[in-house]
This record gives structure tokens, sequence and C-alpha cells, in this order.
């Protein structure tokens, strides 16, 4: 037995999927299933079981889950006690993020964080929206993470930036650009699926400008939504950042614009190093 399988078998059990699990690690999903099995055959009991396209927990796996949350923590803990007089930052660095949010940290702040730091060790525990995210640095499972803010006043926020949001609909779609936030009442909207994590965000946006869309197609199958935009069928509310093809589509801004204000939270207790490296580096990129 290894930290690296303890590591492994934790990322799994956050991440619901071996696949998830290997990107979060940045490491290869082969790899990680092999040393999960070799773990299995060495402790004799099975962690995991096939749900449906992913994975979940034994009983004798969510007691292993939690001996390794307990071993992973004190192991961070001497590491940062520790670190090398070189200057070097020991330690695991986990980061929850948002399901909307996470694709931009994986892409760009923590790979160039890893070059800065390649002693550093990264972890990106997903979270379904703005309060898991915060439950995941209030229990431990995280030391800061990505997310809309703003957040309860028992968590540290530091702002990184702010995202306009911009309404994508069919080209023949009469509107004025801008588009008044008015214009909003009554139309008709491609939505994620009532009661998930972006339906709540979005909701609270809405509300926020006092408007009623009408939901036209409520799914969180977000590859699916330009489609039905395409097809006439609504329009979508979406960030102009992570907007990707639009051919053939309006992409308009909001009068008064619509903005929402995204940063790194953590608790008020002390970071550990490695934490506090990438909080300054993401600051400095923000």
């Amino acid at each position: 037995m290894n930290l690296r399988q303890l590591r492994y078998v934790v990322a799994t059990a956050d991440h619901g999927t071996m696949t998830a699990a290997a990107q979060a690690l940045f490491v290869a999903q082969p790899a990680l299933s092999r040393a999960i099995r070799e773990l299995e055959r060495e402790l004799g009991v099975e962690l995991f079981a096939r749900a449906g396209r992913g994975v979940a927990l034994t009983d004798s796996g969510e007691q292993i889950v939690r001996y390794a949350r307990d071993a992973l923590r004190a192991v961070d803990a001497i590491e940062a006690f520790s670190a090398a007089p070189t200057g070097a930052r020991p330690g695991e660095l986990r980061v929850a993020s948002t399901s909307t949010l996470e694709p931009e940290l994986t892409a760009r702040l923590l790979p160039e964080f890893a070059r800065e730091q390649p002693a550093a060790r990264i972890r990106v525990v997903r979270c379904d929206g703005r309060e898991s995210a915060g439950a995941a640095v209030r229990d431990g499972r995280a030391d800061l993470a990505l997310t809309d803010l703003p957040v309860p006043g028992d968590l540290a926020a530091h702002p990184l930036e702010q995202r306009e949001i911009v309404l994508i609909s069919p080209a023949g779609l009469n509107l004025r650009e801008p588009v008044p936030q008015s214009a909003l009442e009554g139309l008709r909207l491609v939505m994620p699926a009532r009661g998930s994590a972006r339906r709540t965000e979005l909701d609270g946006v809405l509300s926020r400008i006092g408007v009623t869309p009408i939901p036209a197609v409520e799914s969180n199958e977000r590859g699916a939504w330009l489609t039905w935009v395409r097809a006439g069928v609504g329009s979508l509310m979406w960030y102009r950042n992570q907007i990707e093809t639009v051919e053939g589509l309006a992409v308009r801004s909001f009068m008064p614009p619509i903005t929402t204000t995204i940063g790194l939270v953590h608790t008020r207790r002390p970071l550990p190093p490695v934490a506090r490296e990438f909080l300054a580096f993401a600051k400095s990129r923000g």
C-alpha cells in the first residue's frame, strides 16, 4: 500500500468515475485503475462496485476512504510543517470547483501552476454548485474552491474576474442589440434541468433582474443546448468566454450588462503552503 493508491481511491470516490478521477489528478486512467485493483488485491476487499456509468463505494470502500482521508491529511500536515529550505512547497493542492468553472481550472490555471511548481500534487474536487464547493472546503476535502461569488461570510473570498452573460439566439429572432434585460420576460429559453446547481444559479440571476422567461427545454445535456437553439426551440443564456462554435447564431450582450464574479474561497484557517502559492498565482492571473 502507498500514498499514491490512497489518493487514487479518494479521488475516485469524490468524482464517481475512474476516468474523471484520472483527469482531476492529471494521470492516465489505466494507471489509476491498475493501482486501485492492486490495492484491492492487497487488502482482499472490493472498494468500488459499478453503478450505472460510474462506480460507487462498497461498505468496505467507505471505511477505507475515511481512513485514507485521515492519512492524507496527516501527510499533508507533516509535509507543510517540514517544507524544504530551498523554498519548495511539497504537498497536495486540492481545489474544488463547480462543474461550470472546472474546464477553465483544468485547462488554464492548474497546468500553468504545475509548470511553475512541478513538485506540487494537484487534485480537483468536482462539485455540483456553489453550495457544495463551499462544503468541500468547510469539511476539509479541499483547500480552495473556485466558484461564483458571493459566498457566506464564514468563508474568505478572493475575486478573480467578472464574467459576462450573453444571449445566444437563432439568427432570425428579432431582438434589439444590446438586448434590454426586460426582453427576457416571456422569452423562450433553453435552460438547465430544474433542481440542478446550474439551474439554481440561473434562476438566481433571473430573480435579481425580475423577469420570468418560458422554459422551452430543461436539460443538463450541455452539448445539446446549441443544437436546440439552432433548431429554433429557444435562446440560451451563457458565459461569453465559454461559448464554443456559434456559427449561424446571434450572440448579444444585455443592457445593462449581466455579469457574475468568480473567485477562490477558503475557510478562515491558515492555508497549507502550496495552497497559499496557488492563491497568489491565481490572483496574479486574474
